[in-house]
């Protein structure tokens, strides 16, 4: 018979929201501002490492985990920078934060247990949870409190079948950096209830105005409750590399390199020198790299707060702004579809977000050069003057 598994024909198609709608009008003069990928180049001497390994035959099977060199640097940074204390083999080679997700996701959760998602949430985790078999619920945070974490919110969507909470952390999209108060909130709830949390972390090293990245990993009686997944992708300008990680306790560390070693078997090999010299290479290029975007978020958050009917916070980190065009009264997905059609620059709407999520756009300040930028909110002007 001629038919596809349930998990895909009863799960949600996966989305690239505006990307897929944007595709539709190849050639024509289109400002990218929905895609979260930096628009820098990987800086020169992690080419150069690549480069390196490659020539000196690093080109074979190696380590399902990753390599000892490159787990080794990364527990050393874990230690240091999050506070994780870990070792090599805490440490598992991922493609990427989605690879690391799926591997997570798989690895943990049975048909019908359920998931805890903070909205506006990260679509790209709500297909990797329905393919495990289990289930979605969302924790709605409130816009008009800046998008607190507060325990109640959490709490009360705690059933018998739940199993974890996802942690994005800095948030996508909303731009959120939490405090250490409210990841201690968090904490308490999953540990009241013996819940694992999984926590993305891609951006943390993207922050701006005094804000801290915490690693709810470190928090008292966390590190054996959670996941917690990185990448190269955001920090470095490593999108097309794909190269990540994550890190985990003991206990669950067999299961999630089984789900790795049936899909991917391991990373590339020669690319984890390249992986192993961003995180030992000059901190000033990665200083640089978030200046950069610092610059370009300051432009476009100034720029849409002269926009009639948007209003725009500054986000304390990740590269997307998160503005509020709710007194425009048209909802955001019919919004950015407009903006796309006659203004050809592609934004994100708040809706693909989640409920919580109407009433914004999600702008990639990161995406294009400074240059494009600049022509990209002259765009947006007009249109909305337009409106």
């Amino acid at each position: 018979m001629r038919r596809v598994a349930k998990r895909i024909s009863q799960t949600s198609a996966k989305s690239f929201g505006m990307y897929d709608k944007a595709s539709r009008l190849a050639g024509e003069d289109l400002i990218h501002l929905e895609v979260g990928r930096p628009h820098a180049d990987t800086p020169a001497h992690i080419k150069q490492a690549t480069i390196a390994a490659l020539n000196a035959g690093k080109v074979h099977y190696s380590d399902p985990r990753g390599t000892l060199e490159l787990r080794e640097t990364l527990a050393a940074k874990l230690t240091r920078q999050n506070g994780i204390k870990a070792g090599p083999q805490d440490v598992l080679v991922t493609n990427g934060v989605t690879h690391a997700a799926f591997v997570a996701f798989m690895a943990m959760f049975d048909p019908g247990d359920e998931v805890i998602l903070l909205q506006p949430h990260y679509p790209q985790h709500v297909g990797k949870i329905e393919l495990a078999g289990a289930v979605p619920v969302f924790a709605t945070l409130d816009a008009n409190d800046n998008y607190t974490i507060h325990a109640a919110a959490i709490e009360a969507r705690v059933t018998s079948r739940t199993r974890a909470i996802v942690l994005v952390n800095p948030s996508n999209p909303t731009g959120r950096v939490y405090s250490r108060a409210e990841l201690q909130a968090l904490a308490e709830v999953a540990i009241r209830h013996d819940l694992i949390v999984i926590a993305d972390e891609v951006y943390e090293d993207i922050v701006y105005d005094g804000a801290r990245h915490i690693s709810i990993a470190a928090l008292d009686g966390m590190q054996d409750r959670t996941v917690t997944m990185f990448a190269f992708t955001k920090s470095y300008a490593m999108d097309g590399w794909r190269i990540g990680y994550l890190a985990a306790p003991q206990w669950l560390m067999p299961a999630l390199l089984k789900i790795a070693m049936n899909d991917v078997t391991h990373v590339n090999t020669f690319i984890q020198d390249g992986a192993r010299a961003a995180v030992d290479g000059p901190v000033s290029v990665l200083e640089g790299l978030v200046a950069d975007d610092r610059s370009k978020r300051d432009f476009v958050v100034r720029s849409l707060n002269q926009m009639p009917g948007v209003r725009c916070a500054l986000p304390q980190g990740t590269i997307y702004a998160f503005p509020d065009i709710s007194e425009t009264g048209i909802p955001s997905q019919e919004l950015a579809d407009r903006i796309l059609q006659e203004a050809h620059v592609v934004v994100e709407a708040g809706s693909f977000y989640g409920e919580a999520g109407e009433g914004h756009l999600r702008i990639c300040f990161g995406s294009e050069s400074s240059e494009r930028l600049e022509e990209g909110m002259k765009r947006l002007t007009a249109f909305f003057n337009g409106l």
